[in-house]
């Protein structure tokens, strides 16, 4: 890998690191954001879901026009409005506010992940494209290691708009970064025509594609599994198990170096021995810990620890290989719609997760979480359906 490519991966990885940090700082927030504004877990988890839902209708509109520009430009002007939304969410004076800045921010903020995928696609080839995946992926163990434990530590000391306003004070570095160093992202348009093409035929023509159709459903379905569990994890560790607001960030930290090694390790795996191969046991393997959180009694809070490790790394670990596998069905003077239309799928299915945990879960007086065990069984049963999807879309494409 060259200095630049290094430099391009850098870039993108920190930029995806707020982008990411945002969105996963909401759901830890739950323990302050519920006592604070006196609202219960479904009100909560319509918060949550505001931002992807919010994105999955900015990332469907942007489908039909991300191609004809560079992609650095219409990166940029997504983070800038992405950024004003955070800080909004910063000084929200109630939950009506927090609730419309979280969609003005998830409508830019659905933009990002788009054009952080289509730009490592059009740099990468596809036996270096799993490496590369699992450097941008690295934003998310960081988020887990240091960026949710000192949001939440800044929660604590100060306030929970703490942690926006830190988000947006970080971004405020990165932009000048990004012009600076990041390249003009035009490679995509040589092979482009003049013809427009309606959104009608787009999607009949997606709708005629049985190896797109397949990578969306992946892609929305594990995006489903994974973030069913996540909005309710802080609320159950800290209520029903008698974990403190000191001791749940070391969940988040412990699981993020986990899954930092494992971005690694498991992205150079996925180049060798094959990324169907490393998706199968990945997916696999992450099962048994999704049921052991969802029903976790009082335990040792080092057992605690290593469970999560084990989630994080697999959960980390089955994501790499399955964008590496979904970025093959789509020739590069497409891949920005198409990466448009996965990134909205991605945001629409997480927020449905945090809407069925919602309408699941009830909160009693004491702040206890019911029936989150049956959102672990949910969950289970849909990581388990995408072993046979990947198979099929990857019977489809030819690959290993």
């Amino acid at each position: 890998m060259t200095k630049k490519e290094r430099i391009i991966l850098f870039l993108l990885a920190a930029l995806n690191f707020t982008n990411i940090l945002d969105f996963m700082i909401m759901m830890p927030l739950g323990n302050f954001l519920m006592p604070h504004f006196k609202i219960g877990a479904q009100y909560f988890s319509v918060i949550v879901a505001a931002y992807p839902i919010a994105s999955f209708i900015s990332s469907i509109t942007a489908a039909f026009f991300v191609d004809k520009y560079d992609r650095k430009k219409v990166l940029l002007f997504a983070y800038i409005g992405f950024l004003t939304g955070t800080i909004c969410c910063g000084i929200a004076p109630d939950a009506a506010f927090l609730m419309a800045a979280r969609i003005f921010t998830g409508l830019f903020g659905g933009l990002i992940g788009t054009q952080i995928l289509s730009i490592v696609a059009d740099t990468f080839e596809y036996e270096k494209r799993g490496r590369a995946m699992g450097s941008i992926f690295t934003a998310f163990s960081i988020s887990s290691i240091f960026g949710v434990p000192f949001s939440l530590y800044l929660a604590k000391l100060i306030s929970w708009h703490a942690p926006f306003l830190f988000i947006g004070i970080v971004g405020l570095v990165i932009i000048p970064m990004i012009i600076r160093f990041l390249p003009a992202m035009t490679k995509h348009l040589d092979n482009q025509t003049e013809e427009k093409i309606s959104p009608a035929e787009v999607f009949r023509e997606l709708s005629k594609n049985k190896s797109q159709l397949l990578a969306l459903t992946l892609s929305g379905f594990l995006m489903m599994g994974h973030f069913l569990i996540i909005p309710f994890i802080n609320p159950y560790m800290e209520f029903n198990v008698g974990f403190t607001k000191d001791q749940t960030p070391l969940i988040y930290m412990v699981g993020g170096v986990f899954s930092l090694m494992a971005s690694f390790v498991i992205g150079r795996m996925a180049d060798k021995y094959g990324k169907l191969k490393i998706y199968l046991y990945c997916a696999s393997a992450s099962l048994v810990p999704i049921f052991l959180i969802t029903n976790m009694p009082a335990i040792p809070f080092y057992f605690v620890l290593c469970v999560f490790a084990i989630w994080f790394s697999f959960s980390t670990g089955r994501t790499i290989p399955a964008q590496a596998m979904i970025s093959t069905v789509v020739n590069p003077e497409k891949r920005g719609l198409f990466m448009s239309f996965n990134a909205s799928v991605q945001q629409l299915f997480t927020g449905l997760a945090a809407l069925i945990a919602g309408v699941i879960v009830a909160k009693q007086s004491d702040g206890k979480i019911l029936h989150y065990n049956w959102v672990g069984y949910l969950s289970v049963v849909i990581v388990f359906c995408t072993l046979f999807i990947a198979k099929k879309l990857a019977k489809r494409q030819g690959l290993k």
